[in-house]
């Protein structure tokens, strides 16, 4: 029950990422099947061990027999060896063992030490990894030393590399927008440009362009365009003209006086349109020269024709037509850049496949551009380190406190274990050892 609330108070607290990432790693506490693997290794090396103590007590009680029976002194040598052992194997047996249970059972002070102390060594492991791997020091030294941006630029310089990097983007980029809604990207643009023109007055800017393509003299041609396009109208609809003069005239007026007042203003019109389209200094093109100027000076200055330039183009923004048409310019560009991400003969990719090279080649050679490349991202790493440091120590708390206590036992013993049955071999060895050079030592001094 008291596991079962630990883990529900670290899950409660880490709400967002990190408590996602704890959920995911509750199961590392688990027993696997490597870790069964490695749990019948642990048997077999306990078993040697506990031949070695078994052994050396065999061999003590032939010893004292065969002291009891007046054997040599030889006999008491190897009494006192064995005898030693067995206390060397007994006392290493009890130091292994209080590390994952109580001895025989027994509720002895300070053993069962991974089980009763876990939360207290994943509280010290978290500190340990954030005092001497999460530090700014650290972080930085290790970085400086790696080298990053002269490697990244050696690796970025090799055409393969540069390839390789550019599907990734590529692969990134169609990823990127076939996750995306087109409709959510319309809305997002099409809100972002309407703000963006609300926000901005765009009469005297304008009335300044208007002006310099006046003084530039960049509108003849369009006045050229215009007259071209109004003279080869007329020729082609000259019986339009006429139903349009004759169909306003009175009703009392007689047709062919009609016909004749409607003759006369289409061939003085035409007359007109072709004076002015082939005439460069006719009058009427002065005017137009005027007006246009005349028109720049009030777009940068009148209050009343900035007033109604704004109006207009609230109004423009505002209609379905415009928005259709900034809705259509995306599916556009999307369809474009996934169908330039796709293709590996594209400029698109081309064009990042050169900048790859180009920044490697760069990064290999430019000692500045290095340090710039290593400043930043020692900036970036001690950023992350220094602001989330104790959500990734908190992680490592987390995570061990919501561990089953028994299955971490059993699987810290797994992968340990076996490594720690030879200190009870070397204990029976070492303490056989000890207890033979006593019983030497105090042979020859009593001697």
């Amino acid at each position: 029950m008291q596991r079962t609330e630990q883990a529900g108070r670290a899950g409660g607290e880490g709400e967002g990422p990190l408590a996602a990432v704890t959920d995911l790693t509750r199961n590392l506490g688990a027993f696997t099947a490597a870790d069964e693997e490695k749990q019948r290794g642990v048997r077999q090396m306990k078993a040697i061990a506990t031949g070695a103590l078994v052994l050396a007590a065999v061999v003590y009680v032939l010893a004292e027999w065969a002291q009891s029976r007046g054997a040599g002194a030889w006999a008491g040598y190897v009494a006192a060896a064995a005898e030693a052992g067995m206390v060397g194997a007994l006392a290493d047996w009890f130091a292994v063992t209080a590390l994952f249970k109580r001895p025989m059972g027994l509720p002895i002070p300070h053993t069962a030490i991974i089980r009763t102390k876990k939360d207290q060594l994943g509280r010290s492991l978290g500190d340990f990894v954030g005092d001497n791997f999460l530090s700014e020091d650290v972080v930085r030294g290790r970085l400086r030393s790696v080298g990053i941006g002269t490697r990244l630029g050696a690796w970025l310089a090799q055409p393969e590399n540069a390839d390789r990097v550019t599907a990734e983007l590529a692969t990134a980029v169609r990823g990127a927008l076939a996750v995306l809604r087109d409709s959510d990207v319309q809305a997002v643009v099409g809100e972002a440009i309407t703000r963006r023109a609300d926000a901005q007055e765009i009469a005297p800017g304008l009335g300044s362009l208007l002006e310099r393509v006046v003084d530039d003299g960049g509108h003849r041609r369009v006045v050229d365009l215009v007259c071209a396009q109004v003279h080869d109208w007329l020729v082609e609809h000259r019986e339009s003209v006429m139903e349009a003069v004759e169909g306003g005239a009175p009703g009392w007026t007689p047709r062919f006086v009609d016909h004749r007042i409607g003759d006369r203003v289409y061939r003085e019109l035409l007359r007109f349109v072709t004076e002015m389209r082939d005439m460069p200094a006719h009058p009427a093109r002065g005017a137009v020269d005027r007006f246009l100027g005349d028109f720049a000076s009030d777009l940068r200055s009148d209050p009343q024709t900035r007033e109604r330039v704004e109006r207009l183009k609230s109004e423009v923004l505002a209609r379905e037509e415009v928005q259709e048409l900034i809705a259509s310019a995306w599916a556009s560009v999307r369809a474009m850049i996934v169908s330039a991400a796709e293709d590996e003969q594209s400029e698109l990719r081309m064009r990042v496949r050169a900048s790859l090279l180009s920044l490697g080649a760069r990064l290999a050679s430019d000692g500045r551009l290095q340090h710039k490349v290593d400043d930043w991202i020692e900036g970036a790493a001690t950023h992350v380190v220094t602001t989330y440091r104790a959500e990734i120590t908190s992680l490592i708390t987390e995570t061990v406190a919501s561990w089953d206590a028994d299955q971490t036992s059993r699987k810290i013993e797994a992968n340990i274990g076996r490594d720690l049955q030879f200190i009870r071999i070397n204990g029976t060895v070492v303490g056989a050892l000890a207890g033979l050079a006593i019983h030497t030592l105090t042979h020859a001094i009593g001697g």
